[in-house]
């Protein structure tokens, strides 16, 4: 890769060459019909990747525009949402919703911990809600949500599910023609970003609707939203060679590309992948007395938050880190300064990982805590070994 540093934050990810070619070639018109047909191809491995029957749209803009338009879409003013929040971005769903009006509840869990789904199932009980929002994996705490359970509660009560996966898809399943348990509990709609396991710059905002999401959006009629409208995005998704709002042409190059790359990789080795590397890095950093804040049984294949141990101090640790070419985040909120956040996704290389927890672990010992970088790569490429394997 070109990459000169290790950029293990959650987003953005390592971009791979070949996609930093994609992202270099001629820019062309956005009606030219070489352009055209790349934007058909995206468009086209965009439904294979989710599996849905309905429509999707990749347009200009970021995750957080991606919540809005899923939003906007399937919610009337005066209606009611749920949000199942996990973390930081679980919870920013109620300042968006309420900007339009929508009556919003949230069941928040403990950071670190997933909601009870009892509790899902009673306050779906209480009333009549739209749509629930679920987020895939939180880039706050490193939580993963439980879809095999959380799916057919919300389905059973007439709700729509609405699945965050920024930071879970081309990672981890996410298929919309999925049943969970009856015929129709589907997921109705999928919103995901660029930048994270996809492996491409930021500045892609994606969603998909299924058929029961599209209806939802028929029955609402005039819907406050002019850019995150999907009906004038529609026309331009069936055929790219209309104009709404001009695409990111070079992006839409490198997201074709990339997504040819998880393709052929295949969703099913992407997640065990990534899940071999979450459970690698946690294992590795348990060895330098640094705790996951997810345990194993919740905690997401893309990221993690880890907490510091005594006698480090966040600021003189990430940044020696940056200065040695490895670059992680520090943690959000209430855990600032106590954590930092570290990547595990999209192109990134077990090769990567190995180097970073080697690093990790001399700049632990520069600040006077006796580890063993040795028996931490050990760890790591261990367990990597023993899932990818299993």
């Amino acid at each position: 890769m070109r990459n000169k540093e290790l950029l293990l934050v959650p987003g953005p990810t390592p971009v791979v060459d070949e996609i930093y070619d994609a992202l270099a070639s001629e820019t062309r018109g956005h009606t030219d019909p070489r352009f055209v047909s790349i934007y058909k191809s995206a468009i086209e491995r965009t439904k294979e990747l989710l599996q849905t029957d309905g429509e999707v749209f990749v347009v200009a803009g970021s995750g957080t525009l991606a919540m809005e338009m899923a939003i906007v879409n399937t919610v009337g003013k005066g209606e009611k949402l749920l949000v199942i929040s996990h973390g930081y971005f679980g919870d920013r769903f109620t300042p968006l919703a309420k900007s339009f009006g929508i009556e919003v509840e949230v069941l928040q869990s403990e950071w670190g911990k997933q909601v009870d789904a009892a509790l899902v199932e009673a306050k779906l009980a209480e009333g009549q809600y739209k749509a629930v929002t679920i987020t895939h994996a939180d880039t706050s705490t490193g939580v993963v949500s439980d879809l095999d359970v959380l799916v057919p509660i919300i389905k059973a009560s007439g709700a729509l599910v609405i699945l965050d996966g920024v930071v879970a898809t081309a990672a981890l399943e996410e298929n919309m023609s999925k049943s969970y348990g009856e015929p129709d509990y589907k997921i109705d709609v999928v919103l995901t970003g660029s930048q994270k396991a996809i492996g491409i710059p930021p500045g892609l905002a994606i969603v998909a609707f299924n058929q029961t999401a599209l209806k939802a959006r028929e029955e609402l009629g005039q819907v406050s939203a002019y850019y995150s409208d999907i009906y004038n995005w529609l026309p331009i998704m069936q055929d790219p060679s209309k104009y709404f709002a001009t695409p990111p042409v070079n992006l839409i190059y490198a997201y074709d590309t990339a997504l040819k790359i998880v393709l052929d990789e295949g969703i099913q080795k992407r997640e065990i992948r990534h899940i071999a590397f979450g459970q690698g890095v946690r294992a590795a950093l348990r060895t330098y007395g640094m705790v996951p804040l997810a345990s194993e049984e919740v905690a997401a294949p893309t990221l993690s938050c880890i907490l510091y141990p005594d006698g480090v101090n966040d600021t003189a640790f990430r940044s020696k880190l940056a200065e040695r070419g490895v670059i992680v985040a520090g943690a959000l909120a209430h855990l600032a300064g106590k954590a930092f956040r570290i990547g595990h996704m999209g192109n990134t290389t077990a090769q990567m990982l190995e180097q970073a927890i080697q690093t990790i672990g001399e700049v632990l010992q520069e600040q006077g805590l006796k580890v063993n970088p040795e028996a931490a790569v050990n760890a790591l490429n261990n367990v990597i070994g023993e899932v990818v394997n299993s």
